[in-house]
């Protein structure tokens, strides 16, 4: 807490603070609630260093795309959407750096939000569609050189893959003890073969500026209603493909039952949400996915679930090293929802694929 403090009075050194607290729900960064005597909050973050090798790099491009976004003004507005500012200090610094070397911000705090940890409805999954929709909209034109590439290699699902056979070849004989383990092996071993699905079409698919995590809980919806108006956690915020977060937000947006729960078998893909997300979208940006993003679309949201069941055993696997946990067998339960998650989809693709095409089919209709 002390260099929390610090980094505060870095920023703010004129200012009585009523109130500095611990903000849970993070996998990555510590992050912390500012209010102020006057009431005005704010966010204050401690990058993990273990995730993110350049913080420097995470904080020119939040200040990079912040600026871009105000500059689309009206339109921005229009699709409501909202996103956290840097706080400078007096001297117009952009980051404090501790005594141990840890990089810290100060964000505007998104005033009357919400977050939630599931969707709840289809009105919301349509807003949460809507909004990432206009995302990449408004960010289809910023040149991708103007973005660092803060975490090299995300999303490249072979390379998770190959990474995990390292760490499970490493144990004794490569036994797995226990049952969920030996669960989270043999779905590996069943979906092995499509990890690269994505990857092999790499080259014909959209890419663009993509947020890189849009998961439930990095979109903030309207504390009197249903309509989401921020995305927020913009540390990932790289040149990519269009797909990896549309396959991000559906599978997160479409399990009702969240990411931590304790029967992970029972997990179900909800294809009513999927349906009103990817609706949604097609509001605001469905021209800029081109056909093999479509024909790909329940693919990359299959790859993605897969990829991150990957990450989580393999964190689990290493000793919990990336992902922060409460408990030692935490990222071997998210694994599994992951796992389940991904065997849900595969077992409805051809429902999906209807659902999508009668998604396409509307979006299509209502541009003529």
């Amino acid at each position: 807490m002390k260099a929390a403090r610090l980094a505060l009075a870095f920023f703010l050194p004129c200012h009585r603070v009523s109130e500095l607290a611990p903000v849970g729900g993070g996998n990555v960064n510590d992050s912390f609630q500012v209010r102020l005597l006057s009431g005005r909050r704010y966010i204050l973050q401690k990058l993990n260093p273990a995730v993110f090798s350049h913080p420097e790099q995470v904080i020119a491009n939040l200040s990079t795309v912040t600026d871009y976004l105000d500059r689309a003004g009206k339109e921005q507005r229009r699709c409501l959407l909202r996103v956290p500012r840097l706080i400078r200090s007096p001297a117009g610094e952009p980051a404090f750096v501790d005594s141990r070397g840890h990089y810290w911000r100060l964000l505007t705090w998104i005033e009357h939000t919400r977050t939630m940890a599931t969707i709840g409805s289809c009105e919301q999954g349509r807003g949460v569609g809507r909004l990432l929709g206009c995302f990449h909209h408004l960010l289809r034109e910023l040149p991708a050189d103007k973005l660092y590439d803060p975490l090299p290699g995300f999303h490249h699902t072979p390379t998770y893959l190959h990474r995990y056979d390292q760490v499970a070849g490493s144990r004794s004989a490569g036994v797995f003890s226990g049952a969920r383990e030996q669960r989270c092996a043999a779905f590996i071993d069943e979906y092995r073969n499509r990890a690269g699905i994505i990857e092999e079409h790499r080259q014909v698919l959209s890419s663009s500026i993509i947020h890189g995590d849009p998961k439930v809980g990095n979109f903030l919806f309207d504390a009197g209603g249903e309509q989401a108006v921020s995305l927020i956690d913009l540390d990932t915020v790289m040149p990519g493909l269009l797909l990896h977060d549309l396959g991000d937000c559906l599978r997160s947006c479409c399990n009702p039952a969240g990411e931590e729960v304790d029967s992970p078998e029972r997990i179900v893909f909800d294809r009513s949400l999927f349906a009103a997300v990817m609706a949604g979208y097609c509001e605001n940006a469905g021209d800029i996915l081109g056909k093999i993003d479509r024909d790909l679309l329940i693919d990359a949201v299959f790859v993605i679930s897969f990829e991150l069941g990957l990450r989580f055993f393999t964190d689990y696997l290493a000793g919990n090293t990336y992902f922060k946990v409460k408990r030692p067998e935490q990222n071997l339960q998210r694994a599994l929802v992951q796992f389940y998650l991904a065997a849900s989809i595969d077992n409805q693709r051809r429902i999906l694929d209807l659902l999508w095409q009668q998604s396409i089919m509307a979006a299509d209709i209502s541009c003529r």
